[in-house]
């Protein structure tokens, strides 16, 4: 009877082993053949005659679809990119900060059963939803509360779609990544610290301050870069409400086109299927794949360099 119930959990421990092996081999083999992917169409992109590679990583103009005057300069793309990210940052970091110290500190049983649903439903949201809103109601609001002014100044109010609009909706997203993980950060610092610092005699806010926030700074710093790499790969939103003119603009008003905009537009154009504006969509891929594996490793360094140790 014993040496049948070893076997059968050897058998069990093998199964389970095989699995997690599996699983581990099918994530490593998807990446790779994206890699594969992007790499081979974007190397047939930079193979066609009208495309040089200093225009492509040098250029200031994204003009794929202008007869001879073709430029496919990625810098507008990446502008607009990084613009609708600062904005939503702006908004979704300290808010959303904010929102974890209170739920992890000062919150209190029945408040935090409450508040949690709520960021979890912001966070099961279609994007689609949140392009929808920035379209009927952010973006009129602003230009309820702003094109007045803009208009005694003699400027031109928000246009339909913008980068503020787009990225407030982006900030909105993003939230719930922020507020949660940095949540967990600070529920993981041990208690006997928090215990020590009020032992010797500091206040809630000295004690989340300078004990809770230090111990939990790596994991709020890698909550931070993971936000980033969200708000930079997102699609839906952007592409509805931020617009798809590809420009150097420091004006939030104006529509600006993403990356990612970029290449839902190419995906569902009716282009050349052989033709650089097609293979410009790979290639822009790469670039913002390069992107967002730089920040992922970034904040895996910053997670391993200053993560605290505790005994």
């Amino acid at each position: 009877m014993h040496r049948r119930s070893t076997r059968s959990a050897r058998i069990t421990e093998w199964v389970v082993k095989s699995t997690l092996i599996g699983c581990a081999s099918f994530s490593i083999f998807v990446t790779l053949s994206i890699v594969v992917l992007l790499s081979k169409e974007t190397l047939t992109f930079f193979s066609k005659p009208e495309v040089t590679v200093s225009d492509f990583f040098l250029g200031t103009q994204w003009t794929p679809l202008l007869g001879n005057e073709k430029h496919y300069g990625i810098w507008p793309l990446i502008c607009g990119t990084m613009y609708v990210t600062v904005v939503a940052m702006s908004l979704a970091l300290p808010l959303g900060l904010v929102t974890a110290v209170y739920l992890s500190e000062y919150a209190s049983g029945r408040i935090r059963a409450f508040l949690k649903p709520v960021l979890e439903i912001l966070a099961g949201i279609p994007t689609v939803v949140y392009g929808l809103f920035a379209l009927i109601f952010i973006t009129p609001t602003l230009k309820f509360a702003f094109d007045p002014l803009s208009e005694m100044a003699g400027g031109k109010g928000f246009e339909a779609q913008n980068v503020l609009s787009a990225g407030i909706a982006v900030g909105i997203l993003c939230l719930p990544i922020v507020s949660s993980l940095c949540e967990d950060a600070l529920r993981a610092v041990p208690t006997g610290l928090r215990d020590g610092a009020y032992g010797l005699g500091g206040t809630k806010f000295d004690v989340t301050v300078r004990v809770v926030l230090p111990a939990a700074l790596s994991g709020i710093i890698s909550s931070f870069l993971l936000a980033v790499a969200r708000a930079v790969g997102e699609t839906m939103v952007v592409a509805l409400a931020a617009g798809n003119i590809a420009r150097l603009t420091a004006d939030p008003r104006v529509s600006a086109q993403t990356m990612t905009g970029l290449i839902a537009q190419m995906a569902k154009g009716d282009i050349d299927h052989q033709g650089a504006q097609y293979y410009s969509a790979y290639a822009v891929a790469a670039v913002l794949f390069l992107m967002t594996l730089s920040l992922t490793l970034i904040g895996h360094w910053i997670r391993q360099r200053f993560r605290e140790a505790y005994e």
